[in-house]
């Protein structure tokens, strides 16, 4: 393989099955996910073991290498070992390990550093391919949207559909209770869309309800971390962020950052059909408010209308 450079420094393995991603195969994009969910690990065990981590034959995984420009899968892992040990050496690497315990006065300024290198890290990983699928299929008012999220990942479950349910017709959050779950399994088919926020300690209900629908013939939009859901075998999108944090409990900024960035592209692609919607659900919810019970009969004294909550 030529050695690709960008602004001088030789091109990962990494980038390269991110920039490749939209054009290979579904077998092949299952390599490249099982590549970058243990990356550089899974490169560097055998063909046979990497095939069965994502799920595909031995064959998949050495035109996945082709597809890369490697002559064979030992060029592949020559590429992965060089890589390794380049950031063996690097300051950058073990900057988090000396800096777990920041001094009280650093406290503030460390966790925004941290937050900030994670989202950046986040969406520079995020293959541009599976952004705009995912962006296609939020936008496809043929489907009806169903959105789950787990115990903390429900936050932001929550938080899409609302902005959702503003800019287009046909999105809610999957009901919690098991009869609701089965209903919408047993009605499911290629007119659905479920969108699962499934990060590690992964929801065994999350996955089992992901499967359930593909089965059915739904398509399913997984965001997950890096080391992606169980949910991903059967995701026909794969959306992962960052979720390391200075405590012990996992971060969802960057989850968060995902959010935001697909609500604002799904309103740009919705264009003047989005704002008519949301001008809408907004002109309908002033006229249900408290002051002004009747959304067809606005109160006509009524000359200010205070904001409402976000």
């Amino acid at each position: 393989m030529d050695e690709d450079q960008t602004d001088g420094a030789p091109v990962t393995v990494a980038q390269l099955t991110r920039d490749r991603l939209g054009e290979l195969s579904a077998g092949e994009r299952k390599v490249g996910r099982a590549l970058l969910s243990a990356y550089p690990v899974a490169g560097l065990e055998t063909v046979a073991e990497l095939a069965h981590r994502a799920g595909v034959s031995a064959p998949t995984v050495v035109r996945f290498v082709a597809r890369l420009g490697f002559a064979g899968y030992p060029q592949l892992q020559r590429a992965l070992m060089s890589e390794v040990h380049a950031q063996m050496g690097s300051p950058v690497q073990q900057y988090p390990l000396q800096a777990e315990m920041p001094a009280g006065k650093d406290f503030l300024p460390f966790n925004a550093e941290m937050h900030a290198s994670l989202i950046r890290r986040s969406f520079q990983d995020l293959p541009t391919s599976e952004f705009a699928a995912a962006i296609r299929l939020l936008c496809d008012e043929s489907l009806r949207v169903h959105v789950i999220g787990g115990r903390f990942s429900q936050l932001l479950a929550a938080y899409l559909t609302t902005h959702l349910q503003l800019l287009r017709r046909g999105a809610a959050l999957v009901p919690p209770d098991e009869f609701a779950r089965a209903s919408l399994v047993a009605d499911a088919d290629r007119h659905d869309l479920l969108v699962a926020f499934d990060y590690r300690r992964y929801d065994p209900a999350t996955v089992r309800l992901a499967r359930a629908m593909a089965e059915a013939g739904a398509h399913v939009l997984l965001l997950t971390d890096p080391w992606l859901s169980p949910a991903s075998d059967v995701a026909e999108v794969v959306l992962a962020s960052r979720v390391e944090s200075p405590s012990p409990f996992d971060s969802l900024v960057p989850g968060l950052a995902l959010v935001e960035t697909l609500v604002t592209a799904v309103m740009d692609e919705r264009g003047p059909d989005g704002r008519s919607r949301v001008e809408r659900v907004e002109a309908v919810r002033e006229g249900l408010s408290p002051e002004n019970p009747s959304p067809l009969a606005p109160d006509p004294s009524e000359t200010e209308i205070s904001p409402s909550g976000y």
